[in-house]
């Protein structure tokens, strides 16, 4: 099974709504970063009475562009697929000007407690404000006028991600779990590579036919896509394993050789995706830590697997 092939044709169209299948519109903020790609998509599900799925950033253009594509719409429910700060943010203006309910797993939290004296990189990019209405389980359905949206949970990238399948249609609005243009970021400890992991074969299971992520492009042919995906960060891992082979015990070491051709502006995601490797490794007994995992500790291959 190859790497994926990513897909990074996409015209964001800013302050318009685009449509992308039946009932479903798309407006991009103006937020593009390394981490974002041209921005953040929200989602406009139905037709008279709708949805609106992650608002997005605290961004006052965005907000006028969601508001002029509901006009003369009613907005019942704002959904969430996970909480950092250009996803969910904007969903609490947004209630208070249509007065809807907010969906979403539910508040922001770390995918395991935080080590004594361990800082969580990404404490500054979650919206620890954001409190659904609704908070949905794995498998529960939202309905609206003409269009119901189930929860499947999908923790990993962020431990209350979700995504929501639009029953009848085969569409699953992906968040930032599965997208066209780059792999997920998994950091520890908001984020763990076991649960997306887990994830990723939960949706492979699915066999949805067509993925709205929460930056970029549609995933057309998602099935083969999450496979490659999973090979690929099975190829990381053993990447990582290799590198401890050759005598790195230091992430920084192992990021400037597994990571050379990346952009090094996206090194320390780098470190990040390599510390979720190694935490998960840790805890199935292929690597042993000088005390608990860290960013910043020293690895090794635990005996017998060194091979």
């Amino acid at each position: 099974m190859p790497s994926p092939t990513f897909d990074l044709a996409f015209d964001p169209h800013y302050g318009r709504a685009v449509d992308v299948a039946p009932g479903v519109q798309r407006i991009t903020a103006n937020n593009p970063s390394p981490f974002t790609f041209h921005g953040t998509n929200s989602y406009i599900v139905g037709t008279s009475s709708v949805a609106v799925i992650d608002p997005g950033p605290e961004n006052e253009a965005h907000f006028e562009a969601l508001i002029k594509a509901l006009k003369g719409r009613t907005v019942t429910h704002i959904v969430v697929t996970h909480t950092h700060r250009d996803h969910s943010p904007l969903a609490a203006k947004l209630q208070r000007e249509t007065g809807a309910i907010t969906v979403g797993e539910g508040m922001h939290r770390a995918a395991r407690p935080l080590h004594d004296g361990e800082v969580n990189p990404f404490a500054e990019s979650s919206d620890t404000r954001f409190v659904p209405d609704i908070s949905v389980g794995d498998g529960e359905t939202i309905k609206g006028d003409g269009w119901a949206l189930t929860a499947v949970l999908t923790p990993g990238h962020a431990a209350n991600h979700a995504a929501f399948a639009l029953e009848g249609t085969g569409i699953l609005f992906s968040g930032d779990h599965v997208m066209a243009w780059a792999t997920s970021i998994v950091a520890p400890p908001d984020g763990s590579m076991a649960d997306y992991m887990a994830s990723l074969d939960k949706l492979i299971a699915r066999r949805d036919h067509l993925l709205l992520p929460g930056h970029g492009g549609p995933v057309k042919r998602p099935v083969s896509f999450m496979r490659a995906l999973k090979t690929h960060r099975r190829m990381r891992e053993r990447a990582v394993v290799e590198r401890m082979k050759a005598g790195d015990r230091l992430i920084p070491d192992m990021v400037k050789v597994i990571y050379r051709d990346t952009d090094p502006r996206l090194h320390g995601a780098a470190a990040l995706s390599v510390f979720a490797h190694i935490e998960d490794l840790v805890e199935r007994g292929i690597v042993q830590a000088d005390g608990p995992p860290s960013l910043f500790g020293a690895y090794q291959l635990s005996a017998g697997e060194e091979r």
